[in-house]
C-alpha cells in the first residue's frame, strides 16, 4: 500500500503527462499553463485512497481520479473569470494571461477529455458512477450561483452557508471517496460512510481556511491576513457574526465596509472577538473534524489500510488552528 506521500507522488507523476493535442495551441496551451500551476491534487487522491482501501488500486480508479482532477480544474478556471481574479497560486488566471473567451473554453475542453478519461473505465459500475459523478459537478455548480447570489444579500443564514460549502466544496470531495470506494467493490454502507467522511472533511478544511484568512500566519500559509474580510466575503466568522451581532455592531460593519483596508481588517476582528466568533469558529471546525474521524473508524476494513487516509485528514486539517 501507499503513504500518503508516495500516493502524492506517483499521482504527480502520471498526471503530468500532457491530456491536450497539440493544435490549435491558443486553445490547449492555455489548458496545459493551468494545470501546470499545480496544486495539492487532493480530490483525486482520495479516489484513490478510497479504491486502495478495499485492494490493489486499479486502473479504472487512476483515469477517475485524472477525471476529477480535470473537472475540478475546469472549476477553478470558471471560478476565477467569475470572481476577477487575478492570480491562481501566485501566478497569472488563464483569463488575464489568455483573455476572457480563451479561458472559458480553455476551461471547457478540460471538462471534455476529463469525459473522455471516464470513457476508459471498464468497471461493470460505470453507470452508477457516472450517475455520482454528473450529480456532483451539478451540484458544485449550484454551489458557485449561491455564493454569487450571497454576495449582494446582507445576512444569509449560517444553515444556508453550510448547504452552500457542502455543494461547492464538500460534495466533490465525498464523490471522489465514493467513487474510489466503488471501484473497489465497497458495500453500500461503506460506501456512504466515506461520503460523510468527504462531506465532514470538506466542511471542516472550509472552516479552516476562513479562519486562517483572518488570524494565520501570512508568511506560512501564503495568503495576506485579513484578505477575505477587505474583499467584503462571507464566510463562517462574518456569517456569524451578522447572526449574533446588536445593532451597533451591525452599524459599525456597515461602516467598516467604506473603511481602509487596515482599519477594516482591525475593526472587523474587533467584532469577531467581541460576539465570540473567534473560538466558535474552533470549535466548530473541532465538530466536523472529529466527525470525519469517526467516520474513517466505521468504515469496515482492517485498520492499517486506512492508514493513508488519515495521513491525509492530518495534513488537510492541521492540529496549530
Amino acid at each position: 500500500m501507499f503513504s500518503f506521500q508516495e500516493l502524492s507522488t506517483v499521482f504527480a507523476e502520471r498526471f503530468g503527462n500532457r491530456h491536450f493535442p497539440t493544435q490549435p495551441a491558443s486553445l490547449y496551451d492555455p489548458a496545459g499553463y493551468f494545470l501546470g500551476l499545480g496544486g495539492k491534487r487532493i480530490r483525486p487522491l482520495l479516489c484513490l485512497m478510497g479504491n486502495e482501501l478495499f485492494g490493489p488500486i486499479e486502473e479504472d480508479a487512476w483515469q477517475m481520479a485524472t477525471a476529477i482532477e480535470l473537472f475540478h480544474n475546469f472549476t477553478l478556471i470558471h471560478d476565477d473569470i467569475m470572481d476577477k481574479a487575478p492570480l491562481r497560486r501566485g501566478q497569472k488566471t488563464v483569463h488575464e494571461r489568455y483573455g476572457i473567451s480563451t479561458a472559458i473554453l480553455s476551461g471547457d475542453v478540460m471538462m471534455v477529455v476529463g469525459y473522455e478519461y471516464i470513457s476508459r473505465v471498464q468497471s461493470p459500475h460505470i453507470r452508477r458512477i457516472l450517475h455520482l459523478f454528473n450529480q456532483t459537478a451539478m451540484q458544485v455548480c449550484e454551489g458557485q450561483q449561491l455564493d454569487m447570489d450571497f454576495e449582494s444579500r446582507e445576512q444569509v443564514t449560517m444553515d444556508e452557508y453550510l448547504h452552500m460549502i457542502e455543494l461547492k466544496t464538500s460534495v466533490l470531495l465525498a464523490a471522489s471517496l465514493q467513487i474510489g470506494c466503488m471501484l473497489g467493490g465497497a458495500g453500500l454502507n461503506n460506501q456512504q460512510t466515506l461520503y460523510r467522511l468527504g462531506r465532514n472533511l470538506g466542511l471542516a478544511f472550509q472552516i479552516q481556511d476562513d479562519y486562517l484568512d483572518c488570524y494565520g500566519d501570512a508568511a506560512k500559509f501564503g495568503k495576506q491576513v485579513g484578505g477575505d474580510i477587505v474583499a467584503g466575503k462571507k464566510t463562517f466568522l462574518l456569517v456569524k457574526t451578522l447572526e449574533l451581532a446588536t445593532a451597533a455592531q451591525r452599524a459599525e460593519i456597515r461602516r467598516l465596509q467604506q473603511a481602509p483596508a487596515a482599519e477594516k481588517i482591525g475593526g472587523m476582528l474587533q467584532l469577531y472577538h467581541a460576539c465570540g466568533v473567534d473560538v466558535w469558529v474552533k470549535q466548530l471546525k473541532e465538530q466536523y473534524r472529529t466527525a470525519a474521524y469517526q467516520s474513517l473508524d466505521d468504515v469496515a476494513v482492517v485498520s492499517s489500510r486506512k492508514d493513508a487516509l488519515r495521513q491525509l485528514i492530518d495534513y488537510l486539517l492541521q492540529r496549530e488552528f
